[in-house]
């Protein structure tokens, strides 16, 4: 009993030295496990609070630096895509003008008629003329236009009344100054607000540029009048309107027709004379044929050609050469037409006389007719179709 005792009371202390040592182990335990994490220990993910301990660890200003990277980073992308959208609208819309452009070239090259849809965005169906005669003219030859006003041109009602009536529209062609608003860019507007029969064009006017501006007028006149016919003449020379209608009216079923006075002759490679070809090693010895600069005629097909590719018809220093140049290589059928390059009297006279009336008179040692402004009304007079035959004509 003694040992159990004895025992026994070792075993007490024993068992209160080790309920004691458990009690404060439990404390220590659940004050660990009770401790509540903090709030954003609780809303970070792993990866974002082992990122944030390190820039907290580091330098902070190494963190800003990093921080406006990454937003650069972001308006550079958002950047490059605006950009890549951009041109990609660009492209497709180049490509639709593309399809446009090629579909008016094949249609005229293979001589049909060009689609309703690609004839433009007026809903209006346009007004046909027979043909549309643009006088090449100069700010300086105001009085070359008034001796033309004083002949073969008609004006105010009768020249409406040509339009309406013949489908004949004729007007001066000219550009602009080099000097905007200058004395001569005035001159020319008061004799429009005059005349009325101005064609303007966008082109800095000069007499080197003269095939530029032959380009500008064939592409702006298809675009203002749907025609059979574009007819360039310069303002030294006679024309009788009635005679070039009815020979332009007998080539109106053809396709591609280029036709006047066809020559050639030398290529001048000497600068010191007149026509001079800087670019003479391109031909030869020889000109290929083409029409005379004085009057010619191109189809509406021809001047279509022209106005879609106007930015790249190379140009040489002379106009008519050129617009020969431009033909090159198309199908396209010349006509030599002797009535389109009669000289002065007595030869305009001689054959008016037979029944073969001139269309053009001009003396070819002047390339125009000599001393035009004095003898315009000499020529007409002696050469000119009457007024009735303009208007009983049957083209």
């Amino acid at each position: 009993m003694s040992w159990r005792r004895g025992d026994g009371g070792v075993a007490r202390r024993w068992v209160l030295l080790l309920c004691a040592g458990s009690f404060f182990l439990g404390l220590l335990f659940t004050d660990r496990m009770w401790t509540l994490p903090e709030v954003t220990e609780v809303a970070r993910p792993n990866g974002r609070r082992e990122k944030e301990d390190e820039l907290t660890a580091g330098d902070c200003n190494s963190a800003k630096v990093n921080v406006k990277r990454d937003y650069r980073e972001i308006l550079q992308a958002q950047d490059t895509h605006h950009a890549v959208r951009t041109l990609d609208k660009t492209i497709a819309n180049l490509e639709t003008e593309l399809s446009a452009a090629r579909t008016l070239q094949e249609s005229f090259l293979n001589g049909s008629p060009v689609s309703e849809g690609h004839k433009g965005s007026d809903s209006t169906v346009r007004r046909k003329y027979l043909m549309v005669i643009g006088i090449n003219t100069a700010f300086s030859s105001r009085k070359r236009r008034d001796s033309i006003r004083n002949t073969w041109m008609p004006q105010g009602i009768k020249r409406t009344k040509l339009e309406e009536e013949k489908g004949v529209v004729i007007r001066f062609v000219i550009g602009h100054s080099a000097i905007s608003g200058g004395i001569v860019e005035r001159a020319i507007k008061a004799e429009e607000r005059k005349h009325g029969d101005f064609m303007r064009i966008d082109h800095v006017e000069g007499y080197l540029e003269l095939s530029g501006k032959t380009k500008t007028y064939f592409a702006t006149a298809v675009s203002l009048w749907d025609a059979d016919f574009y007819v360039k003449v310069d303002d030294d020379v006679h024309v009788n309107i009635a005679t070039l209608g009815q020979i332009l009216s007998k080539q109106v079923k053809k396709p591609r027709v280029y036709i006047g006075c066809m020559k050639s002759g030398p290529v001048l490679s000497d600068k010191d004379v007149r026509y001079y070809e800087p670019e003479h090693w391109k031909f030869g010895d020889q000109y290929f044929r083409h029409a005379t600069g004085q009057l010619y005629a191109i189809s509406k097909d021809l001047a279509t050609y022209i106005s879609i590719n106007k930015r790249v018809l190379h140009k040489f220093i002379n106009e008519d050469v050129s617009l020969g140049a431009w033909f090159i290589g198309l199908d396209v059928e010349h006509i030599d037409e002797r009535r389109l390059c009669c000289g002065t009297p007595p030869d305009c006279e001689w054959k008016a006389q037979t029944g073969n009336t001139c269309a053009v008179s001009f003396d070819w040692k002047c390339s125009g007719i000599c001393d035009s402004v004095e003898n315009m009304q000499w020529v007409h007079n002696r050469c000119g179709e009457s007024e009735r035959s303009l208007w009983i004509s049957s083209f």
